[in-house]
């Protein structure tokens, strides 16, 4: 499979190049090691790029305290010494300044950017956050098999460093600059060229499948979507990025799923789609796992999972049921992720609604039988019972048209007693029953939004929808076509599903995608412009599965 791009890569694509990124190296000398009551008694620093020096910044600092003899005996640094040399609050201008925007790098770097900062603190200047690079952990990373532990003065004897440290901090500034020219050769070895990947190469110490980031190193930093494969090539797991580089490095980083370290193991591979922008993106990775179910998506095979809910309002006395396959007639809602999700709502409605739950098929010409015994739910006084002949026809009719127009939108009835029931159960201290209610409401808001959601994508018909630079042309609720201003329409890499059939509801394998980009029109409605619209746009609409706020009244003792 190769590779698309839309678009000419720019450079900010391609992350900051190490050989252009300026570093300043820096390291400090203090009274003690607790940044809060503890002061600086020396700073050190030296500012490279592409392995030249640009400038070095040296100054004692009088502490304003007495140095504690073993820091006398570690530093050789007396209050003598510093005595005439001028106090913090003097030197952080004309240090901030040389700073700049370089990346800041330190060995075991919590240290000295946790005392810098405080000092910036107490002297009320702007909060430092830059761009840090710990050698110590990247030597952890790189260099842990060659020497006996990563402390500075190990690691530039053992390897020969030009420079020794001497714990004075313009010796173990040049010291660290050393270490970090040999760990940028090193790292180069993983295909770590830009300073996003240095960043992140810090943070994968110890990964047992960290031999494998070389299959990283020819990914590119745009949108898209990666394949994991296995020994026969086969895919094990799809997914999208914003940025395909950096999202494929971090599953060697602090992903800790379960089943990340498995699918690791097994990977041999990895393969990428290029692509316009995310949305693009979420779209063909929705496809890619519905064609080729990967064993790592648990995703992979929801779609045999998706159920609808569904009122019979073809039936003289309408219920609720969850179905696998949509019928010619009726009301739908759905498809659902689940028929547990799907139960929650008919949970939802017929606590609310007094429907009929038995299964009974009743005809038009239907008669009860004498002496018919209601059902339980009936009895119970919760619904009505028409195979015994206990129903009222208005009052079912009535029940009948709140389920219809919750399944088109209009919740807010149905809400309103549902969250009454659930601040009565929990002012009552009924805490468990409650929390059904609750997850039923929440269920049923879900799934109507979700549905709002389709229905309003699908009443667009075909539209063209531009954001910025971005174009992208939806016919059928699927995402046919995708540009970039000043370029050819690309053809998507994975075609989509045959258009669904307009007079049904949407179907399982049509949904994930339609969601997809239904969502993103909601989200960003106000900044979209509709290029062309064949039906009807409505985005954003106003549905929420937000649950409502709970106000509990608690009764008087």
């Amino acid at each position: 499979m190769t590779s698309v791009m839309l678009g000419q890569r720019s450079f900010d694509d391609l992350g900051t190049p190490l050989h252009e990124t300026t570093f300043c190296v820096l390291d400090l000398e203090t009274t003690g090691g607790n940044r809060n009551e503890d002061t600086i008694t020396e700073i050190g620093v030296v500012k490279v790029r592409g392995g030249e020096c640009l400038g070095t910044f040296h100054t004692l600092v009088n502490p304003g305290r007495a140095i504690p003899p073993q820091i006398v005996m570690l530093t050789g640094l007396t209050d003598a010494v510093v005595a005439t040399a001028p106090r913090i609050e003097t030197v952080l201008g004309s240090l901030r300044d040389f700073l700049g925007d370089s990346v800041f790098v330190a060995h075991n770097a919590a240290f000295d950017l946790g005392f810098l900062r405080a000092a910036f603190a107490r002297d009320d200047r702007p909060e430092y956050r830059p761009t840090v690079v710990d050698t110590a952990a990247l030597a952890r990373r790189l260099l842990r098999d060659e020497v006996p532990n990563c402390k500075l003065s190990t690691l530039a004897s053992r390897l020969r460093l030009d420079h020794t440290p001497s714990h004075r901090a313009l010796d173990d500034a040049l010291a660290t600059t050393d270490l970090l020219h040999l760990l940028l050769e090193r790292a180069a070895g993983l295909g770590v060229l830009g300073l996003d990947d240095l960043v992140m190469l810090a943070k994968l110490a110890g990964h047992p499948q960290a031999r494998k980031l070389t299959m990283t190193s020819s990914l590119p930093r745009t949108p898209g979507v990666y394949l994991f494969c296995g020994h026969r090539d086969e895919v094990l797991y799809v997914g999208k990025a914003t940025n395909l580089r950096q999202r494929v490095r971090s599953y060697f980083g602090r992903e800790d799923r379960r089943r990340i370290g498995p699918m690791l193991r097994e990977m041999q591979r990895v393969r990428h789609l290029e692509l316009a922008d995310p949305l693009s993106a979420e779209v063909i990775e929705c496809r890619l796992i519905a064609r080729l179910l990967p064993r790592y998506n648990r995703a992979g095979t929801r779609a045999d999972k998706y159920c609808y809910v569904r009122l019979d309002t073809d039936s003289p006395w309408p219920r609720l049921s969850v179905v696998k396959e949509p019928s010619t007639t009726g009301e739908h809602l759905g498809p659902l992720p689940s028929r547990a999700m799907a139960g929650q709502v008919v949970e939802a409605l017929q606590s609310v609604l007094p429907l009929r739950r038995c299964s009974t098929r009743l005809g038009v010409n239907f008669r009860p039988a004498d002496g018919a015994v209601p059902c339980s739910a009936a009895q119970l006084g919760v619904a009505m019972c028409p195979c015994a002949g206990d129903a009222d026809r208005a009052r079912y009719d009535a029940a009948v048209d709140a389920a219809v127009r919750a399944f088109r939108g209009d919740v807010g009835p149905i809400t309103e007693r549902l969250t009454g029931r659930m601040a009565a159960l929990a002012a009552a201290q009924r805490f468990e029953e409650a929390a059904m209610v609750r997850d039923r409401l929440r269920a049923l808001l879900v799934a109507v939004r979700r549905q709002q959601l389709v229905d309003t994508l699908r009443a667009a018909g075909d539209v063209t929808v531009r954001h910025r630079d971005r174009t992208w042309v939806v016919s059928g609720a699927r995402l046919v076509d995708t540009a970039i201003v000043g370029s050819a329409g690309g053809a998507l890499p994975v075609d989509a599903p045959d258009a669904p059939d307009p007079g049904r509801p949407l179907t399982r394998r049509h949904v994930d995608e339609a969601l997809v980009l239904a969502k993103h029109f909601d989200k960003h409605a106000g900044r979209v412009e509709v290029v062309a619209c064949s039906g009807e746009w409505r985005f954003p609409i106003d549905a929420s599965d937000e649950l409502p706020t709970l106000h509990v009244t608690r009764p008087a003792a």
